[in-house]
């Protein structure tokens, strides 16, 4: 049966990365989206929480937590809630960490980790999603082919976060189009790999303080040891399932923020001598939001809670992205409409967050559980 009732410890991590976004992440939300980028100095304190580092062995210099898919779900909804360009930005180490430490060989572990495990924030990401209007990430136009005692990658990738200050990039390729899941694998690609391009910076609706590249690849050569667990490979289907959670408890995290903006606006906003929350189309409205906040975060809970039992999260992970990619544009919608046409200025944050979310079924990975 599935029991989502949270440990001591979840709660204490609830409450101590829901009180820094809060406080420290919400206040710098609004000047991050003006200013298109995020002040190191917040992403400093961030790492300071260590959210990459709990989760490295000791061995290399990490704090060998047990890692968690319920638990960074947890963490992902309260740094969105705070803000989620300012999250996939302090969280984007993790998308090439985390493969790294659950599928990599004893020597690309020792190779990779440590550098990471640091307190300071490092900057290092993982191209997956393709400029294609038909993007497939089972069927993905970026190749892999084995050439002597190297492996040359070609393609085009997009939504690659950080990758101009990122000294090497994990680029997710296929060595067989036909195979599906089981014909993708990750490369470790150097930034001075011989045939890397990384174009200008995206200009993108929403989400403008991340940083956002696209990334090509042209016959670029790394070795063979640069393939993410040598000849077994890795598990696509798991990181995919593991992605998409991560990105579903970012959006819930946010859209729990709108609805909330928007109730508290509605019991203080007065129409015809009366709150306007009594009336019954904007109560309606917010109930609404309220139901689909839950509905997605239980939808993300229950593929990371299949993750934490090593099944098979895909078909789950799937369906919560699918639907938060509605409920939540639905629910930054009605914050907008709940303040009326003070929804659609910038001296309210809502609006930021109908651009956030109208991203959302564009981005297939931001993060990693």
């Amino acid at each position: 049966m599935i029991d989502f009732e949270l440990t001591e410890e979840q709660q204490m991590i609830r409450d101590t990365v829901g009180a820094f976004a809060r406080d420290e992440i919400r206040p710098a939300a609004r000047p991050a989206d003006e200013s298109g980028s995020i002040a190191s100095e917040l992403i400093e304190k961030i790492s300071q929480l260590g959210l990459v580092r709990s989760a490295i062995p000791t061995e290399f210099g990490g704090d060998g937590d047990t890692r968690s898919a319920v638990t960074s779900a947890i963490v992902c909804e309260e740094l969105g809630y705070g803000d989620m360009s300012i999250a996939a930005h302090s969280l984007a180490p993790r998308m090439f960490v985390f493969p790294i430490l659950e599928m990599g060989t004893p020597e690309q572990k020792a190779r990779y980790l440590k550098p990471y495990s640091a307190p300071s924030f490092i900057a290092v990401s993982a191209a997956l999603t393709e400029p294609s209007f038909d993007f497939d990430s089972t069927a993905m136009r970026a190749r892999a082919r084995r050439d002597g005692s190297s492996i040359v990658l070609s393609g085009r990738k997009c939504f690659v976060p950080l990758a101009d200050q990122s000294d090497r990039i994990l680029v997710y390729a296929a060595a067989d189009h036909a195979a599906g899941f089981s014909g993708v694998d990750a490369y470790v690609v150097e930034r001075s790999a011989s045939g890397l391009t990384i174009g200008a910076r995206e200009k993108n609706m929403g989400l403008k303080p991340l940083a956002t590249f696209e990334v090509e690849l042209n016959d670029c050569r790394v070795g063979l040891d640069a393939r993410v667990g040598g000849e077994k490979g890795i598990n696509y289907s798991r990181l995919m399932s593991e992605m998409r959670v991560a990105l579903v408890a970012m959006a819930v995290g946010m859209a729990r923020g709108a609805f909330e903006y928007a109730r508290d606006y509605a019991k203080e906003r007065r129409a015809f001598g009366v709150p306007i929350a009594t009336k019954q189309s904007v109560s309606f409205m917010l109930a609404d939001m309220a139901l689909e906040v839950d509905a997605t975060r239980l939808l993300a809970w229950e593929a990371a809670w299949q993750l934490d039992r090593a099944q098979d999260a895909l078909e789950s992970s799937y369906l919560a992205k699918n639907y938060a990619a509605d409920a939540v544009l639905r629910i930054t919608d009605s914050a907008v409409q709940v303040l009326g046409g003070h929804g659609y200025i910038r001296e309210h944050p809502v609006e930021m967050w109908l651009r956030n979310a109208r991203g959302l079924a564009a981005f297939d990975a931001l993060a990693i559980v």
